[in-house]
């Protein structure tokens, strides 16, 4: 595959396989009766033939896969509005709700407050408190290595609207430390 050096040039599909020397090689070959000569012909015309299946389709399929890259890059502000619409929609239920989630967890990013907010309420409308508190741990766990400032943050702008749902935060279920861990022998 070719060096491709500008970065502009890398979203252009890649040519497929050269054909040429490819030609070049199966007629070369030295053929020595006439049998041989309509069989190396066969065989010549299959391979011309698979190579050049091989370099028209891998060309197609990489345009394709290319141009399926391409597209509008979406703002911040759209982006947060596409969830919070997604999640405020009449008559979604929970596997809907679940997917949406899934996908926004799936990403490497942290859900801004009023997506975390938008995804409490769809888990209030359908009462499933599980879902609610797995999308607090969820969204906590995407913190990473910043959970000492990224966390409090959003919990300070999610609060409110805790108290009015009713939904309890992990801290307060004890989610956030283990069940069955033992207390330290350097604490006694």
């Amino acid at each position: 595959m070719p060096v491709l050096p500008d970065p502009v040039i890398r979203h252009l599909p890649i040519p497929g396989p050269p054909v040429l020397p490819i030609v070049s090689q199966i007629c070369h070959t030295r053929v020595k009766s006439s049998k041989n000569k309509k069989t190396m012909l066969s065989i010549t015309a299959r391979n011309l033939a698979s190579a050049l299946r091989g370099s028209l389709v891998g060309t197609s399929s990489r345009v394709a896969a290319v141009r399926c890259l391409h597209g509008t890059e979406e703002s911040a502000e759209e982006f947060d509005k596409r969830y919070e619409k997604y999640f405020s929609r009449d008559g979604i239920d929970g596997w809907e709700i679940r997917k949406g989630m899934n996908d926004l967890l799936g990403m490497d990013l942290v859900p801004s407050p009023k997506i975390i907010e938008a995804g409490l309420r769809a888990t209030r409308r359908v009462n499933d408190i599980a879902l609610a508190i797995r999308w607090l741990e969820g969204c906590k766990d995407k913190c990473g290595d910043q959970k000492a400032t990224l966390y409090p943050y959003l919990l300070e702008k999610i609060t409110p609207t805790l108290q009015e749902l009713g939904i309890p935060t992990i801290e307060e279920l004890g989610y956030d430390k283990p069940e069955l861990a033992l207390k330290s022998v350097y604490d006694a």
